[in-house]
């Protein structure tokens, strides 16, 4: 769970488990939208945490994502399964991002780190010595009902998307 920078809250929320009502967000995003938890009441969706816009390890999950997103087509995209990725990097940067990678998507960004740190995902970490805070890579497979359904921490990327993305296929929208 390497990466990112020292700024934002120093405590986290590591107690965010399963059942557990998921925090509430309301974010921009790339391409010019908001993203937010109620927007996908009724259904499930996954948020996943990345510490760095265009680092090897983040670009590889959100590439992976988009992959798995309209190859599982059968799965968890035809059952209209939403991806949201989240970091504190600005839009600037997120929007570059995106456009990059082409990714479709929406890309989150938390500037301040109040989302990051609700989902438990902002803290310490060590890199040569050097301690610093930062977000640990996390998903989260949110359920119709608002609530945490699967978590993922410590997020190795090989594999992780498809995973993921089979997680989610099991879950079946509620009724709005």
């Amino acid at each position: 769970m390497p990466e990112n920078a020292d700024r934002g809250p120093a405590n986290s929320n590591p107690a965010l488990g399963l059942g557990d009502p998921a925090p509430d967000f309301d974010l921009p995003a790339s391409l010019g939208r908001r993203v937010s938890r109620d927007q996908f009441k009724g259904r499930p969706f996954v948020l996943y945490l990345y510490p760095k816009a265009d680092t090897t390890g983040c670009t590889r999950e959100a590439c992976d994502f988009e992959q798995a997103l309209s190859t599982l087509g059968g799965a968890a995209g035809k059952a209209g399964i939403p991806v949201v990725g989240l970091s504190r990097d600005p839009m600037k940067a997120i929007d570059a991002f995106a456009a990059k990678h082409k990714l479709g998507f929406p890309l989150a960004s938390d500037l301040d780190g109040t989302v990051v740190e609700a989902y438990g995902a902002w803290v310490e970490k060590s890199m040569y010595g050097r301690a610093y805070m930062g977000i640990d890579r996390s998903t989260f497979l949110i359920d119709g009902d608002g609530r945490i359904a699967r978590v993922w921490r410590k997020v190795k990327v090989p594999g992780h998307a498809v995973e993921v993305m089979q997680a989610a296929a099991s879950l079946s929208p509620s009724p709005a």
